[in-house]
């Protein structure tokens, strides 16, 4: 025992000795040896009086009985040492503990007896609580909020950066789940589970973790966006817990949306401004459905002849034609094929403007020139310079309008609302419409000197009905591009469908016909085109093929072209009887048929419909 003893002890600053069952002192450290003038070889057999003061003698031997006997130990007793010479004005007092333990040559159990002296006691805790304030000082300084955890999750330590920033003080938290109390859920109220918590997967898999794109709760239930790094505590290899540093980063996110909604506002700004420049500038071969005019119809000849003849020169285009013939794409093949190609070619829909926009369509407007111009606009017909400014539904224009755009397509100059400034440009008009322009005229409902000016060189698109050779090719390009818009596979024409298709008025013209082939695909379940399903007529009679459009009667199944504006034109005749000569209204003629009053318009001066010759 001596030699471990000495081994253990020997250097110990502590006062250290052996106390038998007889409350005898068998052996002492050097520390208590130079305390009570003893050398350090000497034998010891010591009385505990010898060691203790008188007045603690007496219940220290009940204690150190207890502990021989293993019911207790004593930790940090209130004890001084005997007074050994009497010049010392005041002996030792300090800090007694005291553990069972047994001796290695034998079976006998003693007590192992620690005193600390107070002085020494004293200068090591006032050495801990200076240590302990200073890195509380600093930490408090910190303006960042920074908890400790321990293995368990469970808080330890709360600086003063953190209180302020979620209110929460140490008495709140110390001791309890940091996870529960102020990460326990997402802003929308769903549960955040402590198994997915980042922070304490640090003390879990050892390893930083850091996020910045979470929230902390606050003491009043409002969240607070973060950056956390939370960063493991290792004591002798092992992972005791965490310190978790964060930052309030609400001002950032603030001042990130701020740039954000900035950066949206220019880009809106940026695309309108480019949206201005090259408002609806389009390639002529973007699909084959605008790129090519698809047909070999003598009819379809004859008006691209008449396109290839003018699209060289910059003389102004009229489009005629019923709604759905393909006037825009005529337009489109008039500019590719001209020199002002690389030009823009912007499109009007005369119909779709407010009568009060006009001005600021056509001509644009400077800021503050009317009540929402609250920017600089450039009109379309400054957007084309140079190219094509393609008037479609002209036949819509206001009449106290046409005259401003008359003088600006004569003089190729203009102002914008609000400004004195003339601004000259070189445009190239094509127009279109499906009114009788020359009966607008006549009704004064349109301009004569306007109608001249657009109607130089006027192109008549034939209806689909006059050019029954070129359905079948347009029915299988419309079906081959709608398959692969809708990535199906591809589907097929039969000889009968496109026999039926041939024999179909098509009052909608090559509008109808893509409609009506779009609607199939949609029906289509299988391999075969349901054409049956999408022709018009099905939903009312309920059978699984369209009713012809001709009677029945027809032994041969089809009738002449003649024979087809006969019957086309009496059905006109008939319809009109009914209402009384009105086309347009809710009961009119044109609804009835189902067709703009406009097109029934157009197709009475076609067949030479004239209410006169039939009342």
């Amino acid at each position: 025992m001596i030699n471990a003893f000495n081994e253990h002890f020997r250097y110990s600053p502590l006062f250290i000795a052996v106390i038998d069952k007889g409350f005898v002192c068998r052996d002492i450290n050097p520390k208590w040896r130079k305390y009570l003038g003893l050398s350090d070889t000497a034998a010891i057999a010591l009385p505990v009086e010898e060691l203790f003061s008188h007045e603690n003698v007496s219940s220290l031997k009940n204690q150190i009985r207890e502990v021989i006997h293993e019911k207790s130990e004593v930790c940090g007793r209130t004890i001084s040492l005997k007074k050994i010479d009497s010049s010392i004005k005041s002996t030792p007092s300090g800090l007694l503990s005291v553990w069972r333990i047994r001796q290695t040559d034998d079976e006998q159990m003693q007590a192992l007896l620690v005193f600390t002296e107070m002085a020494d006691y004293t200068q090591a805790v006032n050495k801990l609580n200076q240590l302990q304030t200073t890195h509380e000082l600093i930490l408090n300084a910190v303006g960042e909020g920074i908890y400790g955890v321990d293995k368990n999750g469970n808080t330890t330590f709360v600086n003063e950066a953190a209180t302020r920033i979620l209110g929460w003080r140490a008495e709140d938290v110390i001791g309890k789940s940091l996870h529960d109390i102020h990460h326990h859920s997402y802003p929308d109220g769903s549960p955040y589970p402590s198994s997915e918590c980042p922070i304490y997967n640090a003390f879990t898999d050892g390893k930083v973790h850091q996020g910045d794109d979470e929230f902390f709760w606050r003491t009043d239930g409002t969240p607070v966006p973060v950056e956390y790094t939370s960063t493991p505590i290792r004591e002798n290899g092992e992972v005791r817990g965490a310190v978790v540093v964060y930052r309030d980063i609400t001002e950032r996110r603030k001042n990130e949306q701020q740039r954000e909604a900035a950066y949206l506002q220019i880009k809106t700004l940026k695309e309108l401004l480019e949206r201005e420049r090259d408002y609806l500038r389009d390639e002529i071969n973007i699909t084959v459905n605008f790129g090519e005019i698809i047909g070999e119809s003598q009819a379809l000849k004859r008006t691209l002849a008449q396109i290839e003849a003018v699209s060289r020169t910059s003389t102004s285009v009229l489009i005629l034609g019923e709604s759905g013939v393909g006037k825009e794409m005529v337009a489109r093949a008039i500019h590719a094929n001209s020199v002002r190609a690389e030009k823009p070619l912007v499109k009007v829909n005369c119909a779709s403007i407010p009568k009060e926009l006009f001005e600021s369509e056509f001509f644009g407007h400077v800021r503050g020139s009317f009540t929402g111009a609250h920017r600089d606009r450039v009109g379309r017909l400054h957007l084309a310079a140079g190219g094509t400014l393609f008037l479609d539904e002209v036949g819509e224009i206001p009449l106290d309008l046409q005259g401003k755009l008359l003088r600006a397509l004569q003089e190729q100059e203009f102002e914008r609302v609000g400004d004195d400034k003339t601004i000259k440009v070189d445009v190239r008009i094509v127009a279109a419409t499906n009114r009788d322009l020359k009966a607008e005229v006549e009704s004064g409902r349109f301009r004569m000197d306007l109608y001249y000016r657009l109607s130089i060189f006027p192109i008549e698109v034939p209806p689909l009905r006059e050019r029954i050779q070129d359905i079948g090719p347009l029915a299988i390009q419309f079906l081959k591009n709608i398959c692969q818009e809708f990535g199906r596979e591809p589907l097929s024409l039969t000889r009968q469908q496109l026999e039926f298709l041939n024999s179909y008025s098509w009052p909608g013209n090559i509008r109808e016909l893509k409609n009506i082939i779009e609607r199939a695909v949609i029906l289509t379940t299988g391999h075969r085109l349901r054409l049956d399903l999408a022709m018009p007529g099905h939903a009312q009679n309920g059978k699984s093929e369209p009713m012809a459009p001709f009677d029945q009667t027809e032994k041969a199944g089809f009738v002449t072209d003649a024979v087809f504006r006969e019957k086309e034109k009496l059905n006109m005749i008939a319809v009109l009887r009914r209402t009384n000569w009105r086309i347009s209204g809710t009961d009119g003629a044109a609804a009835l048929l189902g067709i703009k009053p406009s097109t029934l318009a157009y197709r009475m001066k076609i067949h030479g419909v004239n209410k006169s010759d039939y009342l």
